[in-house]
């Protein structure tokens, strides 16, 4: 069973360690140590990942305004987690930590458009080594490269290739209708909406593999992250909300038609009961969107607080789930989701020595526990968090600033701090969380990996428009509207009969 805990973050790298685990990693790569599993009984694989989608964007807490009647049938056909956690308050990080299972600074993804360190082990990689077909689809954002969505270059060296996915279609960051996304480094522009676009092409990655292996696809929308831009027929439901809320809103109602879309294909292809579907968002909602993206929820996406890093969560998975479907407060993050199907597969990862900073939901989904063993960790540009059940200890400025404490249960909210009236919870969780600190600096040093170290060839973060492989595209690229306020003076924007909207955030 894979079960790497929190506890063995901080254990030293030494010389006989690297040179164990790369004996280990040799044989599994050599399917040695995979040999004796029953590849067909494992079940296809799908990870669906919404983009800045709040955690009360949903139609099964009652939204004012927003209908999600697919990812409502999702969630009544499977588990609902009320307490899902993304990796951290912004996309990349989480993207790391979902094919990582580990903490987004242990990756060296600090923040939005970091690029994911190729000494990394994804879980496209495990499973590929173990018979798997890989597909990823539609935003990657882990190859150091911000600006609103680029087609991914073939000799990206960054890529989803490079991290373990046979087949990709793919774009660097968000991207919205009739977008121009990369067939493993093809460029290719398509018509319609981002999010079925995305869809359709995961389903038919999935039709030309099914019948022969398993497959994991990797599902990363684009939507409703701003810019938004929906279709007519899409945002005329939200008619008397501004502008911004209506594209927003607009987008998500496309998303969840997909989502739609996706259950029904594997329907058709007899696939729905026994493929594991799990369903989130890269972090909290977006701020100035009416009404609330985080409903009740303190804070937006960019802070520690519930309504930056809590999020969406669903698993469906019919055939491995205990029971009927069930509504959970049961406290889960995306560093979960590398040690749960580590465990369903019965594989190891090939490093057994890496420190994992989540735990398999296993014992979850066969009702089996109802409370968490290891916290949850975040830590984000010193920013940090360590929840423990009910309760969530939070720091504005790791070092220095004072820890506050809340109790979730009673005060999802975070209005009461009670750092002050409860010194010995507060003590006990800051000890449990600079033990966990103290590993993940020896993480940032590169200690590791098997060579003990830190190698070069990991891009900082730029953008595309400071890139000359990008350049040449430049002319053809600025008359569209996602990539016009990159390309085209403000000047000449103004006096332009076609509005086009500000891109202004990385």
């Amino acid at each position: 069973m894979q079960n790497l805990s929190l506890s063995q973050s901080h254990l030293a790298q030494s010389n006989t360690t690297g040179f164990l685990a790369l004996i280990i990693l040799t044989l599994f790569l050599s399917g040695k140590a995979t040999e004796a599993v029953d590849l067909p009984d494992r079940p296809h694989i799908i990870l669906v990942m919404a983009d800045d989608q709040g955690w009360a964007q949903t139609g099964y807490y009652n939204h004012p305004v927003l209908k999600t009647p697919n990812l409502d049938k999702m969630a009544s056909r499977g588990i609902r987690f009320d307490r899902f956690y993304a990796g951290a308050p912004v996309c990349s990080p989480t993207r790391a930590s979902v094919l990582t299972g580990r903490s987004n600074d242990r990756t060296g993804v600090e923040s939005h458009g970091y690029a994911l360190r190729r000494q990394e082990t994804t879980l496209a990689t495990i499973l590929g080594s173990a018979g798997y077909a890989t597909g990823h689809f539609g935003k990657w954002h882990l190859n150091g490269i911000r600006g609103p969505g680029v087609p991914i270059l073939k000799e990206d060296s960054h890529g989803p290739g490079n991290f373990g996915f046979d087949h990709w279609v793919s774009v660097t960051n968000f991207f919205d209708m009739n977008p121009i996304l990369s067939r493993n480094g093809m460029f290719e522009p398509m018509t319609g909406d981002s999010s079925e676009i995305t869809v359709k092409e995961a389903i038919q990655f999935i039709d030309d593999n099914y019948r022969t292996q398993p497959t994991l696809s990797v599902i990363w929308f684009g939507s409703p992250h701003d810019p938004a831009k929906a279709s007519e027929q899409d945002r005329q439901t939200f008619s008397h909300l501004d502008e911004k809320s209506q594209h927003h809103y607009g987008e998500l109602v496309a998303m969840d038609r997909s989502i739609g879309t996706l259950f029904s294909e594997l329907s058709k292809r007899n696939l729905d009961q026994e493929t594991l579907v799990w369903f989130c968002s890269d972090n909290g909602g977006l701020p100035r969107i009416n009404p609330s993206s985080v409903g009740p929820l303190r804070g937006n996406k960019g802070t520690i607080f519930e309504g930056g890093i809590r999020v969406p969560g669903i698993i469906h998975w019919p055939i491995g789930i205990e029971g009927s479907s069930r509504v959970t407060s049961y406290p889960a993050s995306v560093l979960d989701i590398v040690p749960t199907i580590l465990e369903i597969t019965e594989l190891t990862h090939p490093n057994p020595l890496i420190p994992l900073d989540g735990m398999s939901l296993l014992p979850v989904l066969q009702n089996k526990i109802t409370n968490r063993q290891e916290p949850i960790p975040f830590r984000h540009l010193q920013r940090s968090a360590w929840i423990d059940n009910d309760y969530k200890l939070l720091s504005q400025n790791l070092g220095k600033s004072d820890f506050e404490l809340y109790n979730l249960k009673e005060d999802p909210a975070e209005k009461h701090n009670l750092a002050t009236s409860q010194p010995q919870k507060l003590a006990q969780m800051i000890e449990a969380f600079e033990e966990w600190n103290r590993g993940i600096e020896l993480s940032v040093q590169g200690r590791d990996y098997q060579e003990g170290k830190l190698l070069p060839g990991d891009p900082e973060p730029r953008f595309w428009t400071d890139m000359d492989v990008y350049r040449h595209h430049f002319e053809e690229w600025k008359t569209r509207w996602e990539y016009a306020s990159r390309l085209t003076p403000k000047s000449a924007r103004k006096n332009s009969p076609t509005k086009t909207p500000d891109v202004k955030k990385p």
